[in-house]
């Protein structure tokens, strides 16, 4: 019975261990995902990351309006609605998608440009940020407490499920 104890404690840290952020990469159930990108010279142009918005004309601020209008619920946090990168974020979709509604989202982490075009539209300073039907609404603890006084059922009620 102790044997069997202390091996399954042991699986448990071992797997525990395995989610860790390790130098820019994290893993999850024995999936390396990256979060780093190489400036190796011999990886080939197909490769390397390119900045789409370059040269379409398109701002960062257009982006971002065009964000809130087109999805009835839209999220910036930190990471995606699968995988959070923090408490905040986390506990937001969490709420959300007790309402079985669709969540369109972006992941302020990967472009610092994006997260400041973000703070300038909404004047908030913190993540995540939250608009529901083109209204800035707040962060995680604005959508916990109108899950809880109801007020969030009512803004949600009219936005269609998730397909």
């Amino acid at each position: 019975m102790a044997t069997s104890l202390k091996n399954l404690l042991f699986k448990g840290i071992a797997a525990r261990s395995l989610s860790r952020p390790l130098n820019g990469s994290f893993y999850n159930y024995r999936m390396r995902y990256s979060t780093t990108v190489s400036n190796d010279s011999d990886t080939h142009d197909d490769f390397k990351p390119a900045n789409k918005l370059e040269n379409s004309g398109t701002s960062l601020e257009n982006i971002v309006e065009q964000d809130v209008k087109d999805n009835p619920v839209m999220i910036y946090m930190k990471g995606v609605p699968e995988y959070p990168q923090c408490g905040f974020s986390s506990l937001a979709v969490r709420v959300l998608n007790l309402y079985d509604v669709s969540i369109s989202a972006r992941n302020i982490l990967e472009d610092a440009e994006l997260k400041n075009a973000v703070k300038a539209f909404s004047n908030w300073p913190t993540f995540p940020q939250i608009f529901i039907k083109g209204e800035f609404v707040g962060g995680s603890d604005i959508i916990l407490n109108m899950h809880q006084t109801g007020e969030l059922k009512e803004k949600l009620k009219d936005i269609t499920s998730k397909q």
